[in-house]
């Protein structure tokens, strides 16, 4: 038997690790995948489209009006991450210096603190109660903002189909008071040893 001489290295590996993380976040339908194929996900060919069913038209929904992010509180957050986790020294290092074990020590540090600063400040909770993979029914006027239809949408509520992410919520925020001469743009002051 032959060992493959393709393998990814060690930082492919991350990067992998890293994207497989964020875009199973942010995508369902990814995350079923890597859920229920326990293959590797982004190596995965893509499914050629196919042509979709024509929608019924629904009226177009209405813009909502934008509202302008905090710019003070997202960086506060940033903040918390640096001094509990030290996120920004482990994303601006390059890190072709270091062994897989260093880097992997590191990593710990990293999803240790990002941990304690999310228990600490966030009650984050699943948006659906059902168990992933349960088949759950969509009633006409369920929040959109609560849950995105994935696959092939046409039509009209209910919609059933099966759960492939709960989501989460954040029931609660508590992130520290600012004095009210602090500058949030400061996420981790200089250090001078004398």
């Amino acid at each position: 038997m032959t060992t493959p001489t393709n393998l990814p290295g060690f930082f492919s590996r991350l990067s992998i690790a890293f994207g497989a993380f964020f875009k199973s976040l942010g995508d369902a339908e990814f995350a079923a995948r890597v859920r229920d194929d326990g293959v590797d996900p982004v190596a995965m060919p893509t499914p050629a489209p196919t042509a979709a069913p024509t929608p019924v038209p629904t009226a177009a929904p209405t813009a909502a009006p934008l509202r302008a992010p905090s710019a003070e509180s997202a960086l506060q957050l940033l903040s918390l991450l640096q001094r509990e986790a030290r996120l920004i020294d482990f994303t601006q290092e390059n890190l072709s210096a270091y062994s897989d074990a260093d880097i992997g020590a590191a990593a710990r540090v990293v999803h240790e603190g990002c941990a304690r600063v999310l228990r600490e400040h966030f009650t984050i909770e699943p948006v659906r109660a059902e168990a992933e993979g349960a088949r759950v029914t969509l009633e006409e006027g369920f929040d959109a903002a609560s849950v995105r239809l994935t696959g092939n949408v046409v039509g009209q509520a209910p919609f059933k189909g099966t759960l492939s992410h709960r989501g989460w919520r954040a029931s609660k925020v508590q992130l520290p008071q600012l004095a009210e001469k602090h500058d949030a743009r400061v996420l981790a002051p200089a250090e001078v040893e004398l």
